[in-house]
């Protein structure tokens, strides 16, 4: 994962750069109206590709964070013979940063990004077929786990994961980016909720809730 503290995520600097190298061939050319349009284009682009800096919240051990900024569109209770206990649903748009960051301080266990289409999320296939990300976070001893899928719908561009299998992270840092996207969480028996249907969500500031398991490490 690296660093970028720039004001525009590095994985827009190429949109950005074809947009403006348009905008400077139509004002070359006199097209006045497709001038316009590019400079809208590269208006779009610096909105969507924004990276803001976030602050660091200062949350109790154990907390867990959003990675995503949206809206919570669903809370559902799984089954009890589910790994999981909950699973939540966060709806983003392009007025949200699409930059992600990491829920808590842990490694990622498990990746898999699946490439697909960017259907509507009103249709039914979308679900099935639509580009996704699946992640698996757990803490320094495996004690705590939350599995992440992130899901396009009709977006400008595929969904970037910039961090390895294996590779330690802290809580708040970033390590990817997807624009117009749903994010499901689903987090295990041994977690307690502090968000509602309809909250709406900072990612990296906004308290998910907290693993009510403390690490062995802690314990001593």
């Amino acid at each position: 994962m690296k660093s970028n503290l720039l004001p525009i995520a590095k994985e827009g600097w190429s949109y950005l750069a074809y947009s403006v190298a348009a905008f400077i061939a139509f004002t070359i050319l006199d097209l006045d109206i497709l001038q316009f349009l590019a400079f809208l284009t590269t208006l779009f682009f610096i909105y969507i590709f924004r990276n803001p800096e976030r602050e660091n919240m200062l949350y109790q051990k154990n907390s867990v964070v959003s990675p995503v900024d949206g809206v919570v569109s669903s809370i559902e209770e799984l089954q009890a013979q589910n790994s999981y206990a909950y699973k939540i649903e966060i709806d983003g748009s392009y007025f949200n940063v699409a930059l992600l960051r990491v829920p808590f301080t842990s490694t990622l266990e498990e990746l898999e990004l699946q490439k697909g289409a960017r259907l509507s999320a009103f249709k039914a296939l979308s679900k099935s077929i639509n580009e996704n990300a699946e992640l698996i976070f757990s803490d320094e001893e495996s004690l705590n786990k939350m599995k992440i899928v992130h899901r396009l719908k009709q977006s400008v561009k595929g969904i970037d994961i910039d961090i390895n299998k294996s590779q330690a992270l802290v809580q708040g840092s970033r390590y990817g980016l997807v624009v117009n996207g749903i994010t499901e969480l689903y987090l295990p028996h041994n977690f307690r909720l502090n968000v509602d249907i309809g909250n709406e969500l900072r990612a990296s500031e906004s308290l998910i809730g907290y693993f009510t398991t403390e690490s062995k490490k802690s314990k001593k």
